[in-house]
């Protein structure tokens, strides 16, 4: 018998739904009916590609009976705004990360799913990568002990890749620790148990022309005793995929010899030629080579990984990879090898595809989503003021015993 598809409608026509576009178009599980961007480009392109309604605004488009999920990929800031229109039009919602910019913004979103009786799903994070999921099964079934330490490390070029201004503007949303700690941070929440107790941080804004943050290192205190030490540079220098095999994030392979290609392309660009540049490779633009849903699959595609991850639990240490779970126990190493699915991030639409046909709760609800943004504010709020930040809004891991992937 076959599934009913989920009728989605796309709200930002941009960077996020380009990386999202693979799971869409290949989930037999989804159907795109419609999408907003206040881009004439984007939307022209949209129409194109799915043969779907496109409108200006997104809540014209959640007012449009067709669709039943909203999948949320606008600029960060207006997260909070789209979700609650998508909520008051009944709609249940796929929210890209960051959830939003304030503990206020978030529950307030929440608030708005819970009352009109919508599912909320905070994601894409690499928390719903299979290896991070098994990695949490191997804690949460014992047999190693407790976990007592983890350790996360991710540099990358994220800071030198071309940018919109409001991208490179803390208060906007801008910088590593809006973009790309959510994915560290919800890794070592998932797999220690989610309760973080206390947060202390350092950031740094090492370029005059690019003023936010690019980098950060962090210690995060757990209720069970765990603790968890996360470092990420977006700063183009070293690349930490020469320790994960030449995987990139993405789950593809990746070539050493690309070496500073992203900080060469924007050497002689700043201001507006910057912003002008990305417009043209965004979706809809002259230069997009994005996915092309008429291309075969790549021939050799692993798991999508957020950098080198080391769980240390009683008995042995475990590291999350883009081919599975290395075990190192007291005897020997050995990989426990997680299938890799035929859809990239099928995993989230896993989880909300079972929210709404089956009213499963997801994991990765707003109550999750708020918690680990509680811990990234408190990595701006602990770099700034010099001291250790005290959690409030924190939520335990549920169990997967039982529960479907």
């Amino acid at each position: 018998m076959a599934q009913r598809k989920l009728r989605m409608g796309v709200a930002g026509l941009g960077r996020a739904f380009s990386l999202m576009m693979p799971t869409l178009v290949m989930d037999e599980r989804i159907e795109i009916v419609a999408g907003a961007d206040p881009r004439p480009e984007a939307r022209a392109r949209f129409e194109q590609d799915f043969a779907g309604r496109a409108y200006e605004r997104v809540e014209d488009m959640c007012a449009d009976p067709r669709v039943e999920v909203v999948y949320v990929s606008t600029p960060h800031q207006y997260h909070v705004e789209n979700v609650r229109a998508a909520a008051s039009a009944g709609r249940h919602i796929l929210c890209e990360k960051p959830m939003a910019l304030s503990v206020a913004e978030c529950l307030s979103m929440i608030d708005a799913a819970s009352a009109a009786g919508v599912s909320l799903v905070v994601g894409h994070s690499h928390s719903f990568d299979a290896p991070v999921r098994r990695a949490r099964e191997i804690v949460e079934s014992g047999v190693y002990g407790d976990v007592r330490m983890m350790s996360g490390m991710d540099y990358t070029d994220f800071l030198f890749r071309p940018r919109r201004p409001e991208e490179l503007d803390t208060a906007k949303g801008g910088g590593v620790i809006f973009n790309q700690a959510p994915h560290q941070v919800d890794n070592v929440r998932f797999i220690g148990g989610g309760l973080v107790k206390s947060v202390r941080a350092v950031t740094g804004a090492w370029d005059a022309s690019r003023r936010t943050e690019g980098a950060y290192t962090a210690l995060l205190t757990f209720e069970n005793g765990a603790a968890a030490s996360i470092t990420y540079s977006g700063y183009a220098h070293f690349d930490s995929d020469e320790l994960v095999e030449w995987i990139a994030e993405s789950g593809l392979p990746k070539s050493p010899d690309g070496y500073g290609a992203t900080r060469r392309a924007l050497a002689n660009v700043s201001g507006d030629a910057e912003h002008d540049l990305k417009a043209q490779v965004n979706y809809g633009g002259p230069r997009y080579a994005g996915f092309d849903p008429g291309k075969s699959a790549p021939a050799e595609r692993w798991h999508q990984n957020f950098g080198l991850l080391v769980v240390s639990c009683d008995g042995a240490d475990l590291r999350p990879t883009s081919k599975g779970v290395m075990i190192y126990d007291d005897r020997e190493r050995r990989l426990d090898a997680v299938p890799v699915p035929s859809v990239p991030r099928r995993e989230v639409m896993d989880e909300m595809y079972a929210a709404v046909t089956e009213g499963v709760a997801p994991v990765h609800d707003g109550r999750w989503g708020l918690a680990t943004m509680e811990v990234c504010f408190a990595i701006l709020q602990s770099a700034r003021e010099g001291r250790e930040i005290t959690l409030a809004h924190q939520v335990a891991t549920p169990r997967l015993a039982g529960r479907r992937p």
